[in-house]
């Protein structure tokens, strides 16, 4: 009896001890654990470190702040300026939040500490709150709008090329991929793209309706719908090009018509307020000093 007893309770004590001894060690391995997370943690980038959770908050922030549909817009000006990737998008959205943030900081320190009075302190804080509500915005509208007027420059010429090849025994690819090495620029890249896509595996419709939605002009919109016409109904691609070319070199021509037209116009403001007032103190200036010589006399 009292040998059972005994083993018994060497049993028990050696299975509270055999647990103990698990718990160190899990306790050990667990250690073990976050002290190499912790380690790899540091051995990261200060750009991963900090840099990027950083940006991550600015961009939570301004997503939460921004109205509806402006980042819809904001990614399709982005898509339209050549920077579809989604980290150009948060990128932009941060710098929003960075400038509407320093707003107090600029205005803080141009009211105090540049000692400017009157209304020229007044002038350049709501000048400088106006550039950074209205800055990012209007830069990237700026390099959108240049963008499309480099594809709608380069339109014809890439067309005439394209043209030639075809006509000269080429398909509709491999003249395309010719064209977009003799002539670089954003429509090129833009053909190039969609070259990739249908290596890929995509058909030519959907790459040509991509690039109508990645440039937004019109007349790639009339180029993309000519080409998807042909397809469709088996026109010869080569007439269809040189109709394209013809059109788009009128376009263009119009287009610099147009701009030569409303240049009087637009020098007119700048010679009113600008060039005319320094002209009419040249000009009457003596004769007005003259003439109240005269009445004083």
């Amino acid at each position: 009896m009292a040998v059972g007893l005994g083993l018994a309770v060497y049993a028990i004590f050696s299975h509270l001890e055999e647990r103990a001894t698990v718990r160190a060690s899990l306790r050990q391995i667990e250690g073990f654990e976050v002290a190499n997370v912790r380690e790899k943690e540091l051995l990261g980038s200060i750009n991963e470190r900090v840099a990027a959770p950083m940006l991550q908050g600015l961009v939570n922030l301004g997503r939460r702040f921004t109205p509806i549909g402006y980042v819809d817009t904001t990614k399709k000006k982005l898509l339209i300026t050549g920077r579809a990737r989604p980290e150009d998008v948060d990128r932009f959205l941060a710098i929003r939040v960075i400038t509407i943030a320093a707003i107090p900081v600029v205005v803080g320190f141009l009211w105090f500490g540049l000692g400017l009075h009157g209304k020229l302190r007044l002038l350049a804080c709501v000048m400088s709150a106006l550039f950074l509500i209205l800055g990012p915005d209007a830069i990237l509208n700026r390099k959108m709008q240049e963008r499309q007027e480099q594809i709608r420059h380069d339109l014809p010429d890439i067309l005439d090329l394209l043209t030639i090849s075809v006509e000269a025994g080429l398909g509709f690819e491999q003249a395309l991929d010719r064209t977009v090495t003799a002539v670089p620029g954003p429509l090129s890249d833009e053909f190039m793209r969609m070259l990739n896509e249908v290596r890929a595996g995509s058909s030519r419709a959907d790459a040509m309706r991509a690039i109508d939605t990645r440039t937004d002009i019109q007349e790639v919109r009339s180029f993309v719908l000519a080409i998807l016409q042909a397809d469709t109904f088996g026109v010869s691609i080569g007439k269809i090009l040189r109709a394209q070319a013809d059109e788009m070199r009128i376009k263009r021509r119009q287009l610099a018509q147009e701009r030569a037209q409303k240049a009087p116009v637009k020098m007119l403001l700048p010679m009113v307020f600008c060039i005319f007032p320094a002209l009419f103190v040249i000009v009457l200036g003596p004769a007005v000093i003259n003439i109240l010589h005269t009445f004083k006399k």
